[in-house]
């Protein structure tokens, strides 16, 4: 079986960690983010392993950009049989009072729009090879909608729940299978853009990233007849 994977979002929290995670388990990884440095910084920690790991500035809500990561990951290194959307973003400005339909197609764009931009781009490799995983950081907010995380947010995340659940519907028998991973509140940079970030004491009784990222490998690592739908994991 083909161990290549796209890690999104991989220049910080849960992407960084999971991409660090895989390599460390024998995957060759493409680190996907919109900027370089924060891509080199990832592969920088994985010190040797560093040399499994592909690092593409790629902005997911870019159809063609994403085309482009992924023929780059398979000319690289082979079919992709993994792939973790883990890329997201929100605004600081998010309540109804305040958001602008700028602010809230960015966001859209991104957590929905760039889901549904990689799988399109990877889904026809894993079909030919018969076997595929994708995972989604999603949210607790793709669940129930929360007041803190904004409408385009849970907009968003509802959109992604949706993407999952379609993906297992129609893929399943072509050996693909898909995770939506549900977290609360995860210890990220992310945390940084709500109106009034929280203090480093609530972020310490947070999910940290190493939490959601076992969530995900076990998602990857169970044999092929096994699906996780979704996982809801919360801090205690």
């Amino acid at each position: 079986m083909s161990k290549t994977a796209v890690v999104t979002g991989a220049g910080s929290g849960v992407g960084r960690a999971v991409a660090l995670q895989l390599a460390s388990e024998g995957w060759s990884v493409g680190v996907v983010g919109r900027r370089a440095e924060p891509l080199n910084d990832t592969i920088k920690l994985a010190g040797d392993l560093g040399a499994q790991m592909l690092a593409i500035p790629c902005d997911v809500a870019d159809s063609a950009d994403v085309d482009w990561m992924a023929k780059a990951v398979e000319q690289k290194f082979g079919a992709v049989t993994v792939l973790v959307a883990a890329a997201g973003m929100n605004v600081p400005k998010r309540s109804w009072e305040v958001l602008s339909a700028e602010d809230y197609r960015n966001v859209i764009d991104t957590n929905l729009s760039g889901t549904f931009n990689c799988v399109s781009a990877l889904l026809p490799g894993m079909r030919r090879e018969g076997n595929g995983t994708i995972v989604a950081i999603v949210s607790d907010a793709g669940m129930a909608a929360s007041g803190k995380a904004g409408a385009a947010y849970v907009a968003s995340k509802f959109g992604q729940r949706g993407l999952v659940q379609s993906i297992n519907a129609e893929e399943r028998a072509h050996g693909i299978r898909a995770a939506g991973i549900f977290p609360g509140d995860i210890n990220t940079p992310l945390l940084d853009k709500r109106p009034v970030p929280p203090p480093a004491e609530s972020r310490e009784k947070m999910l940290q990233v190493e939490d959601v990222t076992a969530c995900v490998m076990l998602a990857i690592n169970l044999p092929q007849r096994a699906i996780i739908e979704e996982l809801l994991i919360r801090p205690r």
